[in-house]
């Protein structure tokens, strides 16, 4: 029954959100409420689930945490800048009526977001008392964490300073991956499954972060994200041939 409760719960979300969104004709809001999503969904699973108390206050603290801060990052960096792009391309290529098909993309969205939180909706219903595996998770956690928010802070920090207009960032974690905040994104979520493996049905919701990386590395956002860069930024292919996709590894040396 909780599980049915989250699904409607984070389906009435984003459907009055599209009502918000169709009316102020910016539906990239989706994007704000995307991590906040999951804080929601985990913390009414908090208020419907009986496990071990302290894995229910751990798990539902870390994912509020990752998911709040998230949400003011895009909300903060979208602010007073034309809407992503991408929406407006779903709208021009539907067929039929594009405002029903960016409600499907919403729930879609919701949809996905359900199902990457399994891993903490599970991990709030287990008894099994707080243990080293919970202890692992904190740290994968802790270290998601870190690339994500250091990442988009030392992003921010590039782009602010006028100098480095049309540059390539390729400082701090940026020299290692081009993407340490995907990166980072995707292994709060491996670190968040850890506190399900309490049982077999903790352990089938891998498909929670093997979505969520999938989403990151191959789906909405690298490939979507790199789609047309090169030819907007000089010095950006040299950038991808040095530079890890994804997992962060030593640049390549600049002499090829």
């Amino acid at each position: 029954m909780t599980y049915l409760i989250t699904l409607l719960v984070v389906l009435v979300l984003l459907s009055g959100l599209f009502l918000y969104a169709d009316a102020r004709k910016r539906y990239d809001l989706i994007d704000s409420v995307w991590g906040p999503g999951f804080a929601v969904i985990a913390v009414v699973t908090l208020l419907l689930a009986d496990g071990d108390l302290t894995r229910q206050l751990v798990v539902t603290a870390l994912t509020v945490v990752w998911g709040v801060r998230l949400g003011v990052h895009i909300h903060s960096r979208n602010r007073g800048k034309d809407e992503d792009p991408r929406y407006q391309d779903i709208l021009r290529r539907a067929k039929g009526n594009p405002r029903l098909r960016m409600y499907r993309v919403y729930l879609l969205q919701a949809v996905l977001m359900w199902i990457v939180s399994l891993p903490v909706q599970v991990a709030q219903q287990l008894d099994a008392p707080f243990g080293v595996l919970d202890v692992l998770g904190v740290v994968l956690w802790v270290v998601g964490f870190t690339f994500e928010a250091v990442g988009d802070w030392q992003l921010a920090q590039f782009r602010a300073d006028p100098a480095n207009k049309g540059s390539v960032m390729d400082r701090g974690l940026w020299r290692y991956t081009r993407h340490p905040n995907y990166f980072g994104d995707s292994v709060v979520w491996w670190g968040l499954y850890l506190f399900a493996l309490h049982s077999w049905l903790g352990a089938a919701t891998i498909i929670g972060p093997l979505v969520m990386t999938w989403l990151l590395a191959k789906g909405s956002g690298k490939p979507l994200l790199e789609k047309d860069i090169v030819s907007r930024r000089p010095g950006y292919a040299d950038y991808v041939r040095r530079t890890s996709g994804f997992f962060p590894l030593p640049p390549k040396s600049k002499v090829g």
